[in-house]
C-alpha cells in the first residue's frame, strides 16, 4: 500500500506502506470506524473519473423494517431522470431488511422522491422509495402510503410542516462525541448554540450535512448546536403534506452518510445519555392556510382543543416504539412536558404544544407539537396531525 492518511487524536498521521495487520489493531484499540481509516484522497482520484454521458447512477434509498433505519443501494440508468416516476420499480431482499421471509424474500422498491446527489454529483440522483410485499400490499414499515391519502382529503387548508429534527453524535464504541473517556463534559449551559472547541464537537459533520442537504434540494431552514454537547439539531421546511415526511427522511440519510465519511456514528434515540442530560425530540411546527392568515390565533386555539382529546392518540403515533421511547424524553424536566398528561402555552418549553410569543402577539402563524420524539417517523407524525386538525378524526 502507499501513503495512508487518517486522524489519530485529532492529528493527521501518516503511515509508510500500512499493512491490514496495522488497520486492524489500530481499529480495535482506539475504536475508530473503519472509514476513518482510508485514504479518502485515494477515493476521490476514482470520483473524479470522467463519467459517460449517457449514465447515472441513481441510489434507491428506503426505511427498513425496524421503521427507524434507512437501507440503500444503487443502479445504473441510461437516462437522466426528471421526476420519480421516470425511474423503474425495482426490488431487494427484504428477509435481509426485517421486511419478508427467506422464503419469499423478494421485496419492491416504488420511487416516490427525486434529489440530486451531493456525493456522486452531476446528474447523479437520489431516489426516496416507498417499499411494497411481493403481493403489492405495503409494507408495515411503509408509513408513506397512508399519509398520501390523509394529505389529500385535507390538500385546501395546505397543511404545512416544520420538523426541527434533533440527533446525537457519538463515537464508534457509542460513547458521545468528544466527551471525555472516563468522565462527563461540564453540566449544560454553555453548549446551546456554542461556539469554541470546549463548547462544540462534531460541527465539521454540521457544515458538510448542511450543504449537502442544500444541494440535494431539500429545504433545510437551519441548524444548531444543542444544549446537550454532542447534539445537534436541523430544521426541514416549510414542506407541504407527504413532502414533510420525503425530506427529512432524505436529510436523514443524507446525515448519516456524510457521518460515515468522518468516521462518527448518528443516534437519533430519544434519550441517549441518562441522567441530567436533555433527551432529543423531533418538535414538529404545523399550520394551515387559515392559521397564517389574519386572526389565525383562534384556529390555532381551535386546533389545540382538538389535539387535547386525543392526546394518546399521538404519543402512540410520536415515535416507532408507540410511546416507550418518548417515555425515557417525556419526564416533565429538560424541556418537556409529560407523557401522561396534555398542555399547552404561549413561550412555554415544558408544555406539550407552544404558541410562539411572535404568533401570540401577531395573532397569526403556527404551532409547535413538541412531543415527537427524535426517531419518529414524519409520515406518522404529519398523518396523526391532519387527521385531528384538519379532518376531525
Amino acid at each position: 500500500m502507499g501513503v495512508c492518511q487518517f486522524l489519530v487524536g485529532g492529528a493527521l498521521v501518516k503511515l509508510q506502506k500500512v499493512n491490514q495487520v496495522t488497520l486492524r489493531e489500530m481499529s480495535n484499540s482506539t475504536c475508530m470506524s473503519t472509514s476513518c481509516l482510508l485514504n479518502k484522497q485515494t477515493t476521490m482520484k476514482y470520483l473524479n473519473l470522467s463519467q459517460p454521458e449517457d449514465k447515472v447512477q441513481c441510489m434507491y434509498v428506503w426505511v427498513d423494517g425496524t421503521g427507524e433505519q434507512l437501507r440503500a443501494k444503487t443502479r445504473t440508468l441510461d437516462f437522466v431522470p426528471k421526476a420519480p416516476e421516470d425511474l423503474p420499480v425495482w426490488n431487494f431482499d427484504g428477509s435481509s431488511t426485517y421486511q419478508a421471509e427467506d422464503s419469499n424474500s423478494d421485496t419492491y422498491l416504488y420511487p416516490v422522491a427525486l434529489y440530486k446527489d451531493p456525493f456522486r454529483g452531476g446528474e447523479n440522483k437520489l431516489a426516496l422509495c416507498e417499499t411494497y410485499k411481493y403481493n403489492k400490499k405495503p409494507t408495515e414499515s411503509n408509513k408513506r402510503h397512508t399519509c398520501v391519502k390523509v394529505m389529500e382529503k385535507a390538500k385546501d387548508q395546505k397543511p404545512w410542516f416544520g420538523i426541527e429534527q434533533e440527533y446525537t453524535l457519538l463515537d464508534c464504541d457509542k460513547h458521545p462525541f468528544g466527551w471525555p473517556k472516563n468522565g462527563f463534559p461540564g453540566p449544560q449551559g454553555p453548549y446551546y448554540c456554542g461556539v469554541g472547541s470546549d463548547k462544540v464537537y462534531g460541527r465539521d459533520i454540521v457544515e458538510a450535512h448542511y450543504r449537502a442537504c442544500l444541494y440535494a434540494g431539500i429545504p433545510i431552514s437551519g441548524t444548531n448546536a444543542e444544549v446537550m454537547p454532542a447534539q445537534w439539531e436541523f430544521q426541514v421546511g416549510p414542506s407541504e403534506g407527504v413532502r414533510i415526511g420525503d425530506d427529512l427522511w432524505m436529510a436523514r440519510f443524507i446525515l448519516q452518510r456524510v457521518a460515515e465519511d468522518f468516521g462518527v456514528v448518528v443516534t437519533f434515540d430519544p434519550k441517549p445519555i441518562p441522567g441530567d442530560w436533555n433527551g432529543a425530540g423531533a418538535h414538529t411546527n404545523f399550520s394551515t392556510k387559515a392559521m397564517r392568515e389574519e386572526n389565525g390565533l383562534k384556529e390555532i386555539e381551535k386546533a389545540i382543543e382538538r389535539l387535547s382529546k386525543h392526546h394518546e392518540r399521538h404519543i402512540q403515533a410520536y415515535d416507532p416504539k408507540q410511546g416507550k421511547d418518548n417515555e425515557r424524553r417525556l419526564t416533565g424536566n429538560h424541556e418537556t412536558s409529560s407523557i401522561h398528561d396534555f398542555s399547552a402555552g404561549v413561550a412555554n418549553r415544558a408544555a406539550s404544544i407552544r404558541i410562539p410569543r411572535q404568533v401570540a402577539e401577531e395573532g397569526k402563524g403556527y404551532l409547535e407539537d413538541r412531543r415527537p420524539s427524535s426517531n419518529c417517523d414524519p409520515y406518522s407524525v404529519s398523518e396523526v396531525l391532519v387527521r385531528t386538525i384538519c379532518l376531525g378524526e
